[in-house]
């Protein structure tokens, strides 16, 4: 395998002219006083949901507690992944992450497939994970040879995608998390293939182990610092990397994982101008997500991981999660959320102003696990039937209510162990206000929504039905609440939703 830093000048010098617009034509320059003139489209707004897949090399380490991280895991001295490793393939000097590639044989994968099944779902937005913290591309890359068009499937994985995803009328999305890479494998540690240099095309460049994660006497996350950051050779790499899947796929989303602060401002700010620039000159309207802090506010699209927003945020925002409370990726052992549990996370990101991204794990060969099927089958079938609550939808007054509290932070879902049938959320669409009850009550008949007593609501409701029931409902106001009568028999098997006409007083 040749090295790519000889490579690197004439690479990025190559991405950046297929990138580059003369100050007349760009509409954003690499500033933050310029990306901040960056509007959320509309589409997007309407979506609500979308899908994207962990689908890579760490696929293929299946086994028990194997998730996405067992790249890096694997190296850690007693850590499961590391006990694993060395029970089934021995020494790391001998067997190490980079062959498993072969192991990653992508026979199955159908494109057509994963986006029908998609579509099934109710997505309008979807696409592959482009390059993990692993280093490993999944597009056909003259960037990095490292890659699944040269190994593993010998698939074009993106390329297939963004074509599938076209085909059906998706908007497309490639997510991005080649930051964690700086640090990723233990370079330091010469009893591991990581630290040979003849592999360093791979695994990176020889660095401390502070490189990997650096705790601070403040505290926070060590996984967010690194000393030494990353060299500016190896952040133009990143750069290139980014610009090269731009230019050769147009995705309408690029979305990021953190850790883009230990990148350089300049490299972050030429990064967004770029793509925007390139989608703008093609049409599109281009939506950039990201966490916080690793872009200013305004300059593109808030994402929150396996977390929410705690009532309804001014601007859309984006909540990425797994079908998997336990890994992103593939295992042997994966825990499964419910249906039920998606279709109200979903319900409760869209009453806060909110899209959810919803990550499946497909097997190293390419198939979707029925599990997985099965949930996503579940949540399209309530999209069609409840789906004017959500698609185009914009908050109401109030998110909802109800006795649960959502957690928040960081990862914050993770501990969430859900709704009540007591919760109710709420959007409006087309003039309609729409109450999401988030369960079927276990005892009685009625539902009451406070926010729509006598006394906090003044507007006359004149109409209220239950989507996918047939029959008149009855139902009165009282200072204590909207009280409606339930019909004998659910008319969905999760949440369940009242469309309520109004007439304003005024």
């Amino acid at each position: 395998m040749k090295p790519i830093v000889p490579l690197l000048s004439l690479v990025v010098g190559l991405v950046n002219c297929a990138v580059a617009q003369s100050a007349s034509e760009a509409r954003f320059k690499p500033e933050w006083d310029s990306l901040r003139n960056y509007r959320c489209p509309e589409w997007f707004r309407d979506a609500k949901f979308g899908i994207y897949a962990h689908w890579g090399v760490f696929s293929a380490t299946q086994g028990s507690a194997a998730t996405d991280w067992y790249g890096r895991n694997m190296y850690k001295a007693g850590h499961p992944n590391n006990v694993e490793h060395l029970k089934r393939y021995g020494s790391l000097s001998r067997f190490g992450y980079k062959d498993y590639i072969p192991l990653f044989t992508g026979e199955k994968f159908n494109a057509d497939e994963w986006v029908e099944l998609y579509v099934e779902a109710g997505a309008k937005f979807a696409g592959p994970v482009g390059e993990h913290a692993d280093g490993f591309s999944m597009w056909d890359s003259t960037v990095n040879p490292w890659n699944a068009a040269k190994m593993g499937p010998k698939r074009d994985i993106v390329g297939e995608m963004e074509k599938a995803v076209r085909k059906r009328g998706l908007k497309f999305l490639v997510s991005m998390h080649h930051q964690w890479l700086w640090g990723w494998y233990p370079t330091w540690d010469k009893n591991t293939d990581a630290g040979d240099p003849k592999f360093s095309s791979f695994y990176g460049p020889a660095y401390p182990a502070t490189a990997q994660s650096r705790k601070r006497p403040g505290g926070g996350d060590e996984n967010m610092y690194a000393d030494p950051l990353p060299s500016a050779a190896w952040q133009q790499v990143w750069l290139a990397k980014v610009e090269e899947v731009v230019t050769k796929y147009s995705p309408d989303v690029l979305w990021f994982d953190n850790r883009m602060q230990l990148l350089s401002e300049g490299v972050r700010k030429k990064m967004a101008a770029d793509f925007y620039n390139h989608a703008l000159a093609r049409g599109q309207e281009p939506v950039l997500n990201f966490k916080r802090p690793d872009m200013e506010l305004g300059t593109g699209t808030i994402d929150l991981e396996r977390s929410r927003m705690p009532d309804i945020y001014p601007e859309p925002w984006l909540t990425d999660t797994s079908i998997s409370r336990s890994s992103w990726a593939y295992a042997t052992d994966l825990e499964y959320y419910s249906t039920d549990r998606l279709v109200d996370d979903l319900v409760d990101i869209v009453s806060k102003n909110g899209c959810m991204l919803l990550n499946v794990a497909p097997a190293p060969d390419g198939t979707i696990p029925e599990p997985q099927k099965e949930r996503l089958r579940g949540i399209g079938a309530w999209l069609r039937l409840n789906g004017e609550a959500i698609y185009g939808s914009r908050p109401w007054l109030i998110y909802g209510e109800g006795p649960t509290q959502t957690l928040v932070g960081h990862l914050a879902d993770v501990k969430f162990n859900g709704f009540t049938s007591a919760d109710i959320r709420f959007t409006t669409n087309h003039g309609f206000l729409y109450a999401i009850a988030l369960g079927w009550p276990e005892h009685g008949k009625t539902i009451t929504i406070d926010a729509l007593s006598t006394a906090k609501y003044s507007d006359e409701i004149t109409a209220i039905s239950l989507l996918g029931h047939s029959g008149p409902l009855t139902w009165r106001r009282t200072v204590d609440g909207l009280v409606i009568d339930l019909p004998d028999e659910k008319p969905c098997a999760n949440a369940y939703t009242f469309k309520i006409t109004r007439n304003p007083l005024l």
